[in-house]
């Protein structure tokens, strides 16, 4: 595209330089010409008064070495008298041009060596008709044309110069941007998500830089949404497959208790390498999508009455406190339904069986924060369970796949908050989520206080109908 607008211009200018150069020179030449012959018959009209008064060679001698042409030999009288035509000067004409003047009587041009011959008619006194020949000579004639031609020659080539380098400008500044755009394209192509074009040049490349940016934003979304669609229903099954599991280790010894375990524990092997392979994939730093809100006490509730049943058949004691009380937050029903469940669940999967655990719900003028709480062992090294995005109170027990935090974190996050892991006055682990309800983080004096949020109310059996809506089929 470069080289083809340099061409394009370069046609065009020269075109335009030789189309006004090409008749100017002509010009400049005529007007040179002109120029010349109208000095020669200026000079010839200076012997005319003599030619009127007297025929007299010795006399029109004088008169035409006096004059300034004459003085040079450019300068002749031909007279016609009763024993021929007098010639007086250097002539360079032929008789026949000369004669021809006479008979005429109009002034003319004839072009004779080195140069062109004015003939001019004069009238003698007698009646007869004199003829003055002015020579002029080839350099006067073309005097300054080429000095002239020379400078319109270099007036074209500076303008055919400055178009070039102009086009040339113009051109890099369109084919760079259209060049980022084309290596950009490919890039994306090759699978460098990461890739984006500055948005530069002209207009429509700086609006097509603007698509292409969104666009690899949204394919990167969507690839990352898929990924982590495909992580989340994957670990969804880990609710279910809790159910099996515990239901499984209440069928006594036989053949076919023990294979029903071992395809529950088969189950629980796919689905924990469907979720890592998710993961190994999965773009870094991609936030939730902006969905609608839900009650989170609501949310809460139901799925307590979920797990208050499965924890009634282990004997674990069961406390929810603050959800009594609506609680809109900006994260969408489904994902807080699965954070809940992925904390609920690693309770079960990490904890002995009749471990007690809680779920408090503090309200705050910028947040909502969700404690929940266990007496289990504890994570020896929470720091790592957090960069890990290990689930669980194990903390990267087996059978951990390393996202049930991670599903907790993305919807704090996804709201300008936080996730926290700390010990529990229960002695066990205490995991808070802080969501913010407009888009505001965490605050230093807010976390110790989040912190002990519901701590203090007293425990309390709960006992819930095992008939609940959800996974418990």
């Amino acid at each position: 595209m470069r080289w083809a607008l340099v061409k394009v211009c370069l046609a065009v200018t020269a075109m335009v330089v030789i189309a006004f150069a090409v008749p100017l020179g002509i010009v400049i030449r005529e007007l040179a010409s002109d120029r010349a012959l109208s000095d020669a018959e200026r000079q010839a009209a200076t012997i005319g008064p003599t030619l009127s008064i007297t025929t007299d060679r010795a006399e029109l001698t004088r008169a035409v070495l006096s004059t300034e042409p004459g003085g040079r030999g450019h300068l002749a009288v031909h007279v016609p008298v009763a024993d021929g035509p007098l010639d007086i000067g250097t002539r360079r004409a032929t008789r026949q041009d000369v004669e021809t003047v006479r008979e005429d009587g109009r002034a003319s041009v004839a072009e004779v060596e080195g140069g062109f011959a004015l003939l001019q008619p004069t009238a003698l006194g007698t009646g007869e008709i004199a003829v003055v020949e002015v020579y002029v000579p080839e350099d006067e004639v073309s005097n300054g044309v080429a000095t002239a031609w020379l400078m319109l020659a270099g007036v074209g080539l500076a303008l055919i110069v400055g178009s070039v380098a102009v086009a040339d400008r113009l051109g890099v500044r369109m084919v760079r941007p259209a060049q980022r755009l084309a290596g950009a394209a490919q890039e994306l192509g090759e699978g460098k998500l990461a890739t984006r074009v500055p948005e530069e040049g002209p207009t429509e490349l700086r609006s097509a830089a603007v698509a292409f940016n969104s666009m690899a934003d949204q394919v990167v979304q969507l690839l990352a949404n898929e990924r982590e669609l495909a992580a989340d229903l994957s670990h969804r099954l880990r609710t279910p497959l809790t159910v099996l599991r515990l239901n499984a280790a209440s069928l006594g010894e036989g053949p076919a208790a023990e294979q029903t375990r071992a395809a529950v524990q088969q189950l629980e092997h796919e689905v924990d390498a469907i979720i890592r392979a998710a993961r190994e994939q999965r773009p870094q730093a991609q936030g939730l999508p902006a969905e609608a809100g839900c009650d989170a006490s609501e949310v809460i509730r139901e799925r307590m009455g979920f797990w208050s049943a499965l924890a009634e058949d282990e004997g674990r004691e069961t406390r929810v406190s603050g959800a009594d009380r609506a609680a809109r937050i900006p994260v969408a029903r489904p994902e807080l339904a699965a954070a809940l469940d992925a904390l609920l669940g690693n309770v079960f999967r990490h904890t002995p069986v009749g471990t007690a655990f809680a779920v408090d719900v503090h309200h705050s003028g910028d947040a909502v924060i969700v404690l929940v709480s266990d007496a289990g062992p504890g994570i020896s090294d929470p720091q790592a369970a957090l960069a890990r995005g290990g689930s669980g109170s194990g903390g990267g027990s087996v059978g951990s796949t390393g996202l049930g935090l991670d599903i907790v974190r993305r919807v704090a996050e996804s709201t300008g908050g936080d996730l926290r892991i700390g010990r529990s006055v229960l002695g066990g682990t205490e995991i808070r989520i802080w969501i913010g309800l407009h888009g505001s983080g965490p605050q230093g004096g807010r976390r110790g206080h989040g912190r002990r949020v519901g701590c203090r109310i007293g425990w309390r059996r709960r006992r819930e109908p095992r008939t609940t809506t959800g996974p418990l089929h």
